[in-house]
């Protein structure tokens, strides 16, 4: 696995755990911001064909 992969895939797995802990706190304004990081992300991944799994 190369740096840009290994790369992207922590932020993705960083970003879902930031994603849930803002919804547990009941944060919206935060979970709103993560999940279009997570988007984001996501998006980018694809790009560059970098296969995340589903959490």
């Amino acid at each position: 696995m190369d740096a840009f992969t290994a790369g992207i895939l922590q932020r993705i797995e960083n970003t879902r755990t930031d994603l849930d802990q803002a919804r547990r706190t009941g944060d919206e304004f935060l979970a709103e911001v993560e999940q279009a990081e997570l988007d984001d992300l996501h998006r980018l991944a694809a790009e560059h064909g970098v296969e995340v799994t589903a959490a």
